[in-house]
């Protein structure tokens, strides 16, 4: 991952265009989503949307504040790695011959990652974590094997304990 970057999580309401609103102000402002995950909650009318950002703390503090102004949001928090559970998922196909696979079965104990698909040349693989697990498994699959494809989840994000983001508003 990057220097700066930071995780913002957001309550909005579970309606057409939202998606399309909340990304198009990242782009009428110039800043760039590293990773943006939208999923249903608990309650159907409110979806989360995990938005990760790269950004000093002025550049945060004013995507929260454009974000609140929005009518479809309900809530925005800013998110840390000490205070959250974050979580990526990794799917990654890559070329092996029979002989390398008790290897790439070695680099996936290590990192906790399962093999989900076996082919005659080639593997898939599946990793979840935080995301500097997934950029250091990439790393070490990506300098070992060929990468077919991949395909990486982006972020989500729970606050631990009692902390959490809750809706103050219904929709």
């Amino acid at each position: 991952m990057k220097d700066n970057i930071h995780f913002l999580t957001a309550l909005v309401n579970n309606c057409s265009g939202v998606l399309t609103r909340i990304s198009g102000l990242f782009a009428r402002r110039g800043y760039n989503i590293e990773s943006l995950t939208v999923c249903g909650t608990e309650n159907k009318d409110v979806s989360r949307m995990t938005i990760v950002v790269s950004g000093d703390e002025k550049i945060i503090e004013q995507i929260i504040r454009q974000l609140e102004k929005q009518i479809e949001v309900i809530k925005v928090e800013e998110v840390t790695t000490e205070e959250s559970v974050i979580r990526e998922l990794l799917l990654v196909k890559i070329s092996v011959e029979s002989a390398q696979r008790t290897e790439v079965m070695s680099v996936c104990n290590i990192f906790k990652a399962h093999i989900v698909d076996i082919d005659h040349e080639s593997l898939v693989l599946e990793l979840t974590g935080k995301p500097q697990k997934i950029d250091a498994f990439l790393s070490v699959i990506s300098n070992a094997y060929n990468v077919i494809e991949l395909a990486r989840s982006g972020a989500s994000a729970l606050m631990r304990g009692d902390k959490g983001i809750y809706e103050d508003k219904t929709c």
